[in-house]
């Protein structure tokens, strides 16, 4: 079938509109006709040449939908059911059958390879293949998928805001309710205030963290996370952050951290801010060699660091539970969102790199 797609045609090139074609279902995928995806850093981190996909591609891995067409063996949803596309995992490595899917051993191949999981494509202009990402492609009008990838939601629930909880707000919020699971009372301070470190600050919330620091370098956005939540907030361009953090606990230093800026610098001071027995989660990508003392951090310090993909827990428990936190308004991650037009994908990614918006969704289906 003919789609409209935004495709990536190289490394660095601006997302180009395009009518593709799209190869019907197989057994197990599901085709999806796309509402509306959110923008994330690892779409812009992929159209920029590093995240070793290979070109051309229809890059969008965060979408909401509604099911059109199943193939002859999906029993998990029907046509007309609503849905939210999440990350593709392979549900049969070891990982994934112990209950830690966000460790599927297959993550970097069935996300990045460019292919689905049986290594085709289901994309093609004029005869040449286009490649997918995370196993969905969704900035497109539709999207075939593998039914292991869809979450059920509500069909009273605004279906455009919710794709993003496919991947950038679950990867923040999963990091502190499944990955750390900070203790009632604990401290912890969040590193960068886009969508997934103000998710994070929202889960600390609801965790019921003490003190929860919340730093970035962007004032507005400080000032957001005091309202969803922190209880202290850093300025980094004008303050240490090691000795700020230390300064707000009693020269403690914080149980726990969290790292969304993928800035190596950022993460040492981060570590050095913890306190003995604390813990550091990174989960911003783009992290640069650095030297770390581990005698200071590792043997002496007794600290950990480590790294979750959505709290490696499935996106078919966690969605549906912030849903819930949302109902109540214990979530209010639509405070990040600001909304765009299809046309406008490259105006979204723009706004996105200079921190006008937080969260771009793009409405798809109009």
């Amino acid at each position: 079938m003919r789609v409209k797609a935004a495709v990536t045609w190289d490394a660095g090139a601006p997302f180009v509109l395009e009518d593709v074609e799209l190869d019907q279902p197989k057994a197990t995928e599901v085709l999806v006709e796309v509402v509306a995806t959110g923008v994330c850093a690892t779409d812009a981190g992929a159209a920029g040449g590093h995240m070793g996909v290979p070109f051309p591609i229809v890059l969008g891995h965060e979408a909401s939908g509604i099911v059109k067409e199943v193939g002859e063996a999906v029993t998990y949803v029907k046509p007309g059911d609503h849905v939210v596309v999440a990350c593709c995992l392979c549900g049969t490595c070891d990982n994934c059958l112990t209950g830690k899917p966000g460790s599927c051993e297959h993550i970097p191949r069935l996300n990045f390879g460019g292919a689905m999981e049986d290594g085709t494509k289901r994309l093609s202009k004029d005869g040449h293949e286009i490649s997918t990402f995370f196993g969905q492609s969704t900035f497109a009008t539709y999207a075939v998928t593998n039914e292991k990838n869809l979450i059920k939601v509500d069909k009273s629930l605004d279906l455009e805001l919710l794709g993003p909880l496919g991947c950038g707000i679950v990867t923040g919020s999963a990091t502190v309710l499944e990955g750390l699971k900070p203790k009632s009372g604990s401290t912890i301070a969040i590193y960068g205030c886009g969508a997934v470190g103000l998710s994070a600050v929202m889960a600390a919330k609801i965790s019921g963290c003490l003190k929860i620091i919340a730093v970035d370098i962007n004032d507005d956005r400080l000032k957001l996370a005091k309202e969803l939540g922190a209880t202290d907030v850093i300025n980094s361009k004008a303050q240490d952050i090691t000795e700020m953090v230390r300064s707000l606990t009693d020269g403690k230093g914080v149980h726990y951290g969290v790292d969304a800026t993928g800035n190596s610098m950022v993460a040492k001071s981060a570590l050095a801010a913890l306190t003995n027995q604390g813990e550091l989660c990174l989960i911003g990508a783009g992290y640069q060699e650095i030297g770390i003392d581990l005698n200071t951090e590792f043997l002496f310090g007794t600290k950990k660091l480590s790294g979750y993909i959505a709290g490696l827990v499935s996106s078919k428990y966690i969605v549906p539970r912030l849903i819930e936190y949302y109902k109540q308004g214990q979530f209010p991650f639509d405070k990040l969102v600001t909304f765009y037009d299809f046309e406008d994908i490259n105006q979204a990614f723009e706004d996105s790199k200079t921190g006008i918006t937080i969260k771009p969704i793009l409405r798809i289906k109009k």
